[in-house]
């Protein structure tokens, strides 16, 4: 019923317009995005057709006999239409198993797209996984989430924070891409000295994203004068503001610095979006809860969104 299609370059287009038109894409699964680290993974994203007709894509990476969807990417799953129907994608996740069986594939690691980022209603992967392909959820993270229709009223230490910043005269600004150079040492000593990691991205990979999709990936940082205390980079889809990197300078913290930047964020016209996410606040595969952080972004009102993987055989239907 269903042919199923490795990706390659030359279908970009086809594949770019189908993420456009799908009911849960987001420019995280544009091929301009997704391939600025292909030569970190080995790309087997999957096209769906019928008869022809291109009917779902599943952006994946191959490690050894798993199938990831999408080790780069914050999310992932099965990208479909309005008119893709319960029976349909229960169909084809027994094709696609059959597939992968049948390409060397034994084991799958699904990233699912949280509901928040649904321009409509599509959780019948989530169905198929558990109905068709006997799915478990392995990893749950917790993001913190503000309903932005709602603008709930803030904690007292957040409104204090707030008022400390004033005080001191700091500002927020949205910075183009050149201010990149300010933030990212910001960011990349706090990750260093509190995690001993580094940002997924580096400052020239942001900067690059940042030139393809500029009214997506916006930056904005705060200011004590001419010193530059905290920022975050933004991830604005249709339904979701996402701050996919915060962080703040020793001098920053102690001034109030984010909690005037989320304060001037949350007042920001976003259009379409209807949802804030801060991201999550869990560690590993979800089981330790970084309690100081997400005390933060709880402070602003954010309530829990799970971010969900989900894990199968592929000789098990």
């Amino acid at each position: 019923m269903y042919e199923i299609v490795r990706y390659s370059g030359e279908q970009a287009e086809a594949w770019n317009a189908f993420v456009a038109r799908s009911v849960n894409g987001t420019f995280l699964f544009d091929r301009r995005y997704m391939d600025y680290h292909s030569d970190r993974f080995v790309d087997a994203s999957l096209m769906i057709y019928q008869k022809g007709h291109l009917r779902a894509l599943l952006p994946a990476n191959i490690v050894g006999t798993t199938l990831y969807s999408h080790q780069g990417l914050t999310y992932g799953g099965l990208l479909t239409t309005s008119d893709s129907t319960t029976s349909a994608i229960c169909s084809m996740m027994v094709e696609l198993n059959h597939h992968l069986r049948a390409n060397g594939i034994q084991h799958v690691v699904y990233k699912s797209i949280p509901w928040i980022y649904h321009r409509y209603p599509c959780e019948e992967t989530l169905y198929a996984l558990h109905n068709v392909c006997g799915a478990s959820i392995t990893v749950r993270h917790i993001s913190s989430t503000i309903d932005l229709s709602l603008r709930p009223r803030l904690s007292e230490s957040r409104r204090s924070g707030i008022r400390k910043a004033i005080a001191a005269g700091l500002s927020v600004e949205e910075a183009g891409v050149e201010s990149l150079s300010t933030f990212w040492p910001i960011l990349s000593t706090n990750l260093l000295l509190k995690y001993g990691a580094h940002p997924v991205h580096t400052q020239e990979e942001m900067a690059l994203l940042m030139q393809r999709f500029p009214q997506s990936i916006r930056l904005f940082i705060v200011y004590g004068g001419q010193e530059a205390l905290g920022g975050t980079v933004v991830y604005h889809t249709d339904r979701v503001v996402h701050t996919q990197y915060i962080s703040a300078s020793v001098a920053g913290k102690q001034s109030g610095a984010l909690d005037l930047l989320f304060d001037h964020l949350l007042r920001q016209d976003w259009g379409t979006s209807r949802y804030f996410d801060f991201g999550k606040s869990s560690d590993g595969d979800g089981h330790d809860l970084n309690a100081p952080l997400i005390f933060q972004k709880e402070g602003f009102g954010g309530r829990g969104i799970c971010y969900d993987w989900y894990e199968w055989d592929t000789n098990k239907e």
